[in-house]
């Protein structure tokens, strides 16, 4: 039996985080902060910067017992990790798009892929680096993992954004607003407005609804990332907190479900691409995609948004 297997049957657990800058360091502090994972391992091609935040990390333990933490600039970091998160690469300036970043990224994850595999191939890889839905897909390729052990965050965060700014508009607790961003992690990504409820009323039943209300909401959501990053150059608390929900989720076998980016096959005549729909996680990864029921209108931005990334994988030459 494998270290990996013992972990998994005795409920210990270990995460590697690649990159340890904002992103990463703040997923690290959040998932510490959590308590799902009894091991985080960081890691950086700057040794020194993946020490430093460590060292920020472990002098906290004494308010956090029960988490270690690891940081290094080799792969061999990654054994025994039961996820593998991405947050390595080049990022997102302001005034760029997060397609704009396939050629530096994608030649990044051709050589970082196949180096943490020779490591650990039993793990599960969770994709955070810009652009997700490209490189979700080449992970899967360099991986040669199964299906259901690479994914990415996703809409995660933008369906988060989207659910706060309704719960602001229509002045409920966001936990009480179910709608979701789907499709590209991107300028493609689209409202899924046909369902969107709370406790269960779609929002056109609600006095305060209005179209052109609702279009407002959806571009600032979709705008926010930008707005973001021009003011303080990254965005980083939001995802380091919903990389820790994720984790929490894979890691207590919680079957949650979640808008994250993997492989679609046959959803809703989608292929061969990895876009954000609602889907099953549990310690296996992927358990299955809930097919949310799409109008016209949604199926086609979802047709369109399947388009774009693939057009963008054929012509990077991934």
């Amino acid at each position: 039996m494998s270290n990996l297997e013992i972990r998994k049957k005795s409920h210990s657990s270990k995460i590697a985080i690649v990159g340890a800058g904002f992103v990463g360091s703040t997923a690290a502090y959040a998932c510490m902060i959590d308590g799902a994972a009894s091991e985080i391992a960081l890691i950086d091609v700057n040794k020194e910067k993946a020490q430093g935040e460590s060292m920020d990390l472990q002098h906290g333990l004494p308010f956090r017992p029960n988490v270690k933490i690891t940081f290094g600039d080799k792969y061999d970091l990654c054994r025994d990790s039961e996820i593998v998160v991405i947050c390595a690469g080049a990022h997102q300036k302001p005034g760029e798009t997060r397609l704009e970043l396939v050629s530096k990224n994608a030649t990044i994850f051709k050589q970082m892929i196949p180096s943490i595999t020779r490591h650990n191939k039993g793990c599960i890889f969770l994709v955070v680096s810009n652009p997700l839905d490209v490189l979700t897909y080449l992970a899967l390729k360099y991986s040669k993992f199964p299906k259901n052990r690479v994914f990415g965050s996703g809409t995660l965060l933008d369906t988060a954004r989207f659910r706060y700014l309704l719960s602001q508009y229509f002045e409920v607790s966001p936990n009480s607003v179910h709608a979701y961003i789907l499709g590209e992690h991107g300028d493609s990504s689209f409202p899924v407005w046909s369902s969107a409820n709370i406790a269960g009323v779609n929002l056109k039943h609600f006095k305060r609804y209005s179209k052109k209300a609702m279009d407002k909401l959806y571009q600032k959501t979709k705008n926010a990332a930008y707005e973001v990053i021009a003011r303080k150059g990254a965005t980083y608390y939001a995802i380091g907190l919903g990389i820790a929900k994720i984790v929490r989720a894979v890691l207590s076998d919680q079957n949650e479900v979640l808008a994250l980016s993997s492989y679609l096959n046959n959803y809703h005549g989608v292929n061969d691409v990895c876009l954000s729909v609602p889907t099953i996680v549990n310690r296996s990864g992927i358990k299955d995609h809930i097919k949310l029921p799409l109008n016209f209108w949604e199926r086609r931005q979802l047709r369109k948004s399947a388009s774009l990334i693939k057009k963008v994988i054929k012509d990077c030459n991934c």
